[in-house]
């Protein structure tokens, strides 16, 4: 998600409903586990390792100063994450914090009329849970109405931004990346419209 270019995502929605009538806050780390977005996160077993949601935090932060002294009809939150939950083996978790993550962000935005797109991991599968997440991903995006998923199977393929060449790799290729932004916007769309 670090990666996805806005200036592809942005005029796409704008064009859609109107500059004046569209915000897009980007936040995004790349390589982080779930638990720095999920304040309660937690382990199946044991108490290790613990949640940590400084990431969520600043992302609160940039939300809550774009939005002062507007009123929001509505909130669309775009989701691509997985890898370091599948390479850490905390796939038996992820689905309650997936919903979870999403409950948080409707309660501390006050909005629940927020919508929920999920980039599903695309198909590396190298690391244990990487198929499970996968199946999550999936399962949670088509749920409910507010939510939808995207699929990025075809995206890792081509050239990085080192100029090397990559085949089902698992970060996306330069123009895997474009793509995504256009899905994403393409999703966030339609489930504006819907709901």
């Amino acid at each position: 998600m670090q990666n996805l270019n806005l200036e592809l995502f942005t005029p796409i929605v704008n064009n859609e409903f109107g500059h004046d009538n569209v915000l897009v806050v980007k936040h995004a780390l790349g390589s982080q586990p779930i638990r720095r977005w999920y304040k309660d996160w937690k382990p199946l077993t044991g108490n290790e390792p613990k949640a940590d949601p400084g990431i969520y935090d600043t992302l609160l932060l940039k939300i809550n100063t774009a939005i002062e002294n507007k009123t929001i009809k509505t909130a669309t939150f775009i989701w691509m994450q997985g890898e370091s939950d599948a390479t850490e083996e905390f796939a038996n978790v992820y689905e309650r914090s997936l919903i979870g993550l999403y409950e948080q962000l409707i309660h501390d935005i006050k909005n629940d009329r927020t919508n929920f797109v999920i980039g599903r991991l695309n198909d590396h599968a190298t690391f244990p849970d990487w198929h499970e997440i996968r199946q999550i991903q999936v399962k949670v995006g088509t749920s409910n109405s507010r939510f939808g998923w995207v699929n990025t199977d075809d995206l890792n393929d081509g050239y990085n931004s080192d100029g090397e060449e990559i085949t089902n790799h698992l970060h996306m290729s330069v123009s895997g990346y474009s793509e995504l932004g256009y899905r994403f916007a393409d999703k966030a769309i339609q489930l504006i419209r819907s709901n």
